[in-house]
C-alpha cells in the first residue's frame, strides 16, 4: 500500500486527482458519487486546498482512500524532525 506524505495544502489537488483517476472515475463520475454536478466538483478539485475538511473526508471515502494521521518523528528536545519553524 502506497502512502502520501502531505505538508501543504496546495500538494491536495494533485493527489486528490490522481487517486480519482487511478479509479478509473471521470470528475462527472465522482460527481455522481457524490451527488453534486460536475461543475461544482470541477470547482472542487481544482481549489482543493480551501476545501473543507468534511468535504475532504466526503470525497477521500467516496475515492475508497482513508486518511491517517501520525505523528512526526521528533528531535531530542521534542520538537518534530526537520521543521523549521511552525507558521499559522
Amino acid at each position: 500500500m502506497s502512502k502520501y506524505t502531505i505538508q501543504t495544502a496546495d500538494q491536495l489537488k494533485p493527489i486528490i486527482a490522481g487517486f480519482r483517476k487511478s479509479a478509473g472515475l471521470t470528475q462527472e463520475d465522482l460527481a455522481m458519487r457524490l451527488g453534486i454536478t460536475q461543475q461544482t466538483y470541477s470547482a472542487a478539485e481544482r481549489n482543493a486546498s480551501n476545501m473543507s475538511v468534511s468535504k475532504l473526508l466526503t470525497v477521500l471515502n467516496a475515492l475508497g482512500v482513508e486518511l491517517v494521521l501520525q505523528p512526526k518523528p521528533t528531535n531530542e528536545d521534542g520538537t518534530p524532525a526537520g521543521v523549521k519553524s511552525a507558521q499559522w
